[in-house]
């Protein structure tokens, strides 16, 4: 399907039951693979990058067994004393799944076998010579095949040394996480413990919070001075919990709570609650803070449209919510007054560039949007009518989701609406389902 095109909504109201989390499906698949055990994963996103994670770990003969609907069960190799994959070769197409690509880059540094990392051209400008310089603080031994700082990457076997290793935290946390996962691995590392000092800002902090927390689920332990230094003590190993659940996917769930609060709702999301160990559960009180009547439940949020029937502006630092800030810039089209998002710069190496993307589909919306180094201000039509357009996606899964709102105001077509297939393949049936005509 080349296009897709929405027809006004007039309203927005129902129950959405959420995809299982990105973020935690990857990670929960690598920690089941490294760990000691027999691991079954409960509600698996079903998604391109999770599929990228399954063949990749299957290629390197990782057992994984499909055992119904979204249930995995998988056998770790870990409860040795080196962890090693039984396929010491390979050659592994990645897509663009950066929740993929660059845990096992470190996972792989550390396992003494000749790997091959590839993805689509996209991700072959995505920078990854933060996550390279660190590992190669521990002596792994990783070249690049094409241009110096980005993929496609070649892993050899090497050395691995314990020490303290430096590394930025401005440019993704998924390096972070990366270097986080693999550490326990080394038996030389294992042993003498490990220290990751983190220069300068640490962005998409909570990404890192949930990597420690699913790390704990798993038997392995680190701590943090002030999310600045991160300690990971000597003699852990990864142990299989048995059975792990994945949590709905908190960044979904903004499309479908900024529907409740721009169409006047209510709009339930279930699968995420207030417990959620996403940093994207804050999205919901940013549209408390542009005046929406938000509820939340232990497995469930709810949102409204303020008592007023129009959002307020806000000016918000989205650091801790960068994915889900997407959802915001639209959700500004429906506010009165002129919306600030600020420390959005990892924006620039996401899917697409989505600082300029974001920028260039708001005002075929007739906004007049200012695009920052790090910031977007957008300033909504005076008239608050929205413009029909034609909305470019870049190929970026969550440019189609977020503008997908935008139907709340005026009729449009997305172009490539088949890119939401990277997180949530069946995003707009579901969207269907609680906008009104």
């Amino acid at each position: 399907m080349e296009s897709l095109d929405l027809t006004l909504a007039s309203s927005a109201q129902g129950v959405v039951r959420l995809p299982g989390s990105k973020s935690i499906s990857n990670r929960i698949l690598l920690l089941a693979t490294l760990a000691e055990g027999e691991t079954q994963v409960r509600e698996l996103l079903a998604s391109d990058d999770t599929a990228r994670m399954l063949e990749a770990l299957t290629a390197l003969g990782v057992s994984i067994t499909h055992s119904g609907d979204n249930d995995y069960r998988v056998r770790g190799i870990g409860g040795q004393s080196k962890v090693r994959f039984p396929v010491a070769e390979a050659d592994l197409f990645l897509g663009n799944a950066g929740t993929a690509f660059r845990p096992l880059t470190a996972v792989l540094a550390m396992a003494q076998g000749n790997y091959r990392l590839s993805g689509v051209p996209r991700m072959h400008q995505r920078p990854i010579g933060d996550l390279v310089d660190a590992l190669r603080q521990l002596g792994a031994e990783i070249n690049y095949l094409g241009i110096d700082g980005f993929p496609p990457l070649e892993i050899k076997p090497a050395h691995i040394h314990a020490g303290r290793v430096t590394l930025r935290g401005n440019i993704s946390s998924q390096f972070l996480t990366g270097l986080l996962l693999a550490l326990p691995l080394s038996e030389t590392v294992a042993g003498e413990g490990m220290t990751i000092e983190v220069i300068g800002e640490l962005i998409s902090r909570p990404y890192v919070e949930l990597t420690i927390a699913l790390m704990a689920r798993f038997g392995v332990r680190v701590e943090h001075d002030d999310w600045q230094c991160f300690t990971l003590c000597g003699g852990q190993h990864y142990r299989s919990p048995g059975e792990i659940f994945v949590e709905g996917d908190a960044s979904s769930a903004s499309y479908f709570l900024a529907a409740g609060a721009i169409g006047g709702g209510p709009v339930r999301v279930e699968g995420v609650g207030r417990g959620s160990l996403q940093g994207d559960i804050r999205f919901a009180e940013a549209l408390q803070k542009m005046g929406a009547d938000i509820t939340f439940g232990d497995n469930w949020i709810e949102a409204c449209a303020p008592k007023s029937g129009r959002l307020r502006s806000i000016d918000i630092d989205c650091n801790h919510i960068p994915d889900a800030a997407m959802t915001l810039a639209v959700a500004a089209l429906f506010a009165d007054g002129v919306t600030v998002l600020r420390n959005i710069a990892s924006w620039r190496v996401k899917e697409t560039d989505r600082l300029e993307a974001m920028a260039r589909e708001l005002r075929k919306l007739g906004a007049e949007v200012e695009e920052g180094m790090d910031f977007l201000r957008i300033e909504p039509s005076p008239s608050h009518q929205l413009r029909y357009a034609e909305i470019d996606t870049y190929d970026d899964h969550r440019m189609a989701m977020c503008f997908s709102l935008a139907s709340l105001g005026t009729q449009l077509r997305i172009n490539d609406p088949n890119c939401v297939a990277k997180t949530f393949p069946d995003y707009f049936e579901k969207f269907s389902t609680i906008v009104k005509a």
